[in-house]
């Protein structure tokens, strides 16, 4: 099988079992609720193994993040989202990269409508402004990351800065409300 077609094949199976996992969570969303409450004391493991496993899906993590920061309190619970999140990042980065090569992007962005070819997806303030869109800001990022090949350097600090970012926020959150609907 030639490359092309070795490329065209995995990116038909990539797609197909996307769709199944995409498919199998929005029927069983509750699972990863009850997985993360049945696992005990490895827990804090599970949880930060399904932040990269939900990576290729549009589900979105934070719901992740609060209840680690009510279960472990904000520190544990940052810790754990910070290291989920930037393992997460990390997965959707190497999707876009795969996704440059079966696309042919450098032949295919100069054909882009508005100008989408000439983002400055390289830039720094681009990589951490983006990240910070709330919901599906990070994982466009991170795709358009490896889509545009950003340098890894680059992209993990800026990944890392806004995945602690969001995580305080989320996880300190989490645990200050849980904290006064407790009280209240």
């Amino acid at each position: 099988m030639s490359g092309e077609k070795k490329n065209i094949f995995w990116a038909v199976v990539g797609t197909a079992a996307l769709i199944f996992v995409i498919y199998y969570l929005s029927r069983h969303s509750q699972f990863i609720e009850i997985l993360l409450l049945k696992s005990g004391a490895l827990a804090p493991i599970v949880a930060i193994i399904l932040y990269p496993l939900l990576a290729p899906t549009p589900i979105t993590t934070d719901p992740i993040t609060v209840v680690v920061g009510v279960v472990y309190g904000p520190l544990i619970g940052v810790a754990i989202a910070w290291l989920g999140n930037t393992l997460a990042a990390l997965v959707e980065y190497y999707i876009g990269t795969k996704i440059h090569k079966v696309a042919n992007f450098e032949k295919s962005k100069e054909k882009l409508p508005f100008g989408l070819g000439k983002f400055p997806v390289n830039s720094v303030g681009f990589l951490i402004l983006g990240r910070m869109i709330p919901g599906y800001g990070g994982k466009i990022i991170s795709i358009l990351a490896g889509i545009y090949k950003v340098p890894i350097g680059r992209y993990l600090w800026t990944t890392a800065v806004t995945n602690l970012f969001g995580s305080i926020l989320l996880s300190y959150g989490g645990f200050g409300i849980f904290k006064l609907i407790k009280v209240g």
